[in-house]
């Protein structure tokens, strides 16, 4: 946290990115209400139909850009020669970990890249009962100026005001994480910075989430070894934990699976005995990191930022509820997804979707055989009534038929399995 920058500096940069006087924009527009390292936000007003609407106002900081690109090229001299002459951090992909972080920043430093998230966020959650996030106001955003919609609710840092609410604090924190991972579940795109001052809890007892300047992105690779895992220790079956890290391709494929099963158990088991408020998420994936020096496992930069969310989400959840059992309230969640994906359903949905290509192969067979109809047809004229040739154009097309006929050969090959890949899917279906 920062202290605000002048007001008057902020009027300037807002009217400059706008292209118009400030109070041709905004019928109002008040000081800073917070700040940031990158930006800071203005409560402001707007007419819309001849009413007064509050809207959020947040604009990036003068010359933020530069410094964060000095501060990045500090850190990337330091990963360079930490992995230079430390196998260690070879193994944690530190430079990795950078490019990760400062594609990171490079969004950020761009608001209509956050209002773009707010927007796709809004579309994933329309039918959320639990979640919600505010509406941009596109005519009033630019690349260094985001105005949306005003939140007037609790801010969930503000313990003091949800205990006079009389808000069921348990109920809350379960919102909090099982909204998390339908997010990272079901839609592949989470709020990567869910830190309780970026989250509100509304009049109809929804959460609201600000601040999209940071946002985290699984594909169904990743979700599917996310929600296997999650499903694997609620259900302790350490085996299929371990199967998916293999099949993931996140532990070498030389190592022993059983052997990564009784590490996984070791993980797993002491968290079993205990009780609700003595289990971590936290603690677990700092066993985990431990284990994958062991199996020669590279950190991957994709789950970063899911496994920070985390610990996080899961500190803002135990903070209203101390003894939330943090495995009970992950199991509908993860278990919705694995039934829909994973499961009957699932799977003939990826037949339909895998359809699409099988068809349009299916439609050009026909023109296919036809050509090869063509060709077999001509070879036949050919053999039939013969050709004449020159004793040095038959050595020449000796050589030349020498060359093709390798290529025409591995050609055969790629047809035939092509086929058989058909027949196969088609049998699938």
């Amino acid at each position: 946290r920062l202290p605000p920058f002048s007001q008057a500096e902020a009027e300037a940069a807002i009217a400059t990115s706008l292209e118009r006087p400030l109070k041709d924009v905004f019928a109002a527009f008040g000081p800073a209400v917070a700040a940031a390292s990158i930006a800071q936000v203005h409560r402001a007003e707007v007419m819309r139909d001849g009413v007064r609407k509050a809207v959020a106002v947040k604009v990036l900081r003068p010359n933020v850009a530069s410094r964060f690109r000095r501060d990045l090229s500090d850190f990337f001299f330091v990963a360079h020669k930490a992995e230079a002459y430390s196998s260690e951090a070879r193994r944690l992909r530190l430079i990795e970990v950078i490019n990760t972080m400062s594609r990171s920043v490079a969004m950020e430093m761009d608001l209509r890249l956050e209002a773009a998230a707010l927007s796709e966020m809004a579309e994933n959650t329309s039918g959320d009962p639990d979640f919600r996030v505010p509406e941009v106001d596109w005519d009033r955003t630019t690349h260094n100026v985001l105005t949306m919609e005003w939140i007037d609710g609790i801010a969930l840092n503000d313990h003091k005001r949800l205990e006079e609410s009389q808000v069921d604090l348990p109920d809350l924190g379960r919102k909090v994480i099982q909204s998390f991972l339908r997010h990272a579940l079901r839609d592949g795109f989470f709020h990567a910075d869910m830190h309780p001052g970026n989250l509100f809890l509304d009049d109809a007892g929804r959460l609201v989430a600000v601040d999209f300047g940071i946002m985290g992105r699984l594909g169904m690779k990743e979700r599917r070894f996310l929600a296997e895992i999650l499903l694997g220790f609620i259900t302790r079956d350490y085996r299929r934990v371990a199967e998916v890290h293999f099949e993931a391709g996140y532990v070498p494929a030389h190592h022993s699976v059983e052997n990564f099963a009784q590490a996984i158990r070791a993980i797993g088991e002491p968290i079993h005995n205990r009780t609700a408020e003595e289990i971590s998420m936290a603690r677990l994936l700092t066993l985990l990191l431990e284990v994958t020096g062991l199996f020669d496992m590279t950190t991957r930069p994709e789950l970063i930022l899911l496994q920070k969310t985390m610990v996080v989400v899961e500190g803002v959840a135990r903070g209203f509820d101390p003894k939330l059992d943090i495995w009970k309230v992950a199991d509908p969640v993860v278990r919705e997804w694995i039934e829909r994906n994973l499961g009957p359903i699932g799977r003939v949905q990826g037949a339909l979707a895998g359809g699409g290509d099988l068809a349009r192969v299916l439609m050009r067979l026909p023109d296919i055989a036809q050509r090869s109809v063509a060709v077999l047809e001509q070879l036949e004229a050919m053999t039939r009534d013969g050709i004449r040739l020159s004793p040095e154009s038959i050595a020449a097309m000796g050589r030349s038929e020498g060359r093709k006929n390798r290529w025409r050969t591995v050609a055969l090959w790629i047809i035939a399995a092509t086929f058989i890949g058909i027949l196969i899917a088609v049998r699938n279906l």
